[in-house]
């Protein structure tokens, strides 16, 4: 992947704003769509969900926030970086904890914003990683019959062959038949690995 696999999405309603923060993101080899409200950008939300957000925190209409809350209920998964003016600090901060990526503070430098974006979409592509391994590893787990699945549930608990067939009322033997098949359908080296995987399942 490399930066044109990315688009930032710029939000806000000062033109001059938006055009410089176009300017600059494309400067850095980004592609970027500036929109001057966020029901725009609403209307047209992206299939493609790498890159961020760079939205200003007051806005006619829907402000900044408030976009972000609106995408959050949409399961729109993009980072989301909010400016703010000197006198939104605590509101941004609050903003943080709520789940916004990154605030900038107006006027900022450069450096500071493209920074922010560069962390945002390493953000990205670590969420984008973890979304396809654990895609992968329910691929796999489909894979299994009932009751190998019955039988992985209990090896991740840490139960022992004897506890299991007790459990599912079947023989120690069929246990370690079902257990091979898990881990080899899992591509499993190890119980640890197993019991990894279920957890992102």
């Amino acid at each position: 992947m490399d930066k044109h696999d990315f688009c930032i999405y710029i939000i806000d309603d000062d033109k001059g704003m938006r055009d410089s923060l176009t300017w600059l993101v494309k400067s850095s080899n980004y592609d970027a769509v500036a929109f001057e409200n966020a029901e725009s950008f609403i209307e047209n939300l992206p299939d493609n969900q790498l890159g961020c957000v760079i939205a200003d925190i007051r806005m006619p209409g829907m402000s900044g926030l408030e976009l972000y809350q609106k995408l959050v209920q949409m399961n729109f998964q993009m980072p989301v970086i909010i400016i703010t003016g000197h006198g939104d600090i605590s509101m941004a901060v609050k903003a943080l904890k709520d789940g916004i990526f990154d605030f900038v503070e107006k006027p900022f430098d450069d450096r500071v914003i493209l920074d922010s974006i560069s962390m945002a979409i390493r953000y990205c592509k670590n969420q984008r990683e973890q979304r396809s391994i654990q895609e992968m590893l329910h691929e796999r787990f489909e894979t299994l019959t009932s009751r190998e699945k019955e039988v992985m549930d209990k090896i991740v608990l840490g139960l022992s062959n004897k506890q299991i067939a007790a459990r599912l009322n079947i023989s120690i033997k069929t246990v370690e038949v079902h257990r091979s098949r898990v881990m080899e359908k899992m591509q499993a080296d190890s119980l640890a690995a197993l019991v990894r995987m279920s957890l992102k399942i």
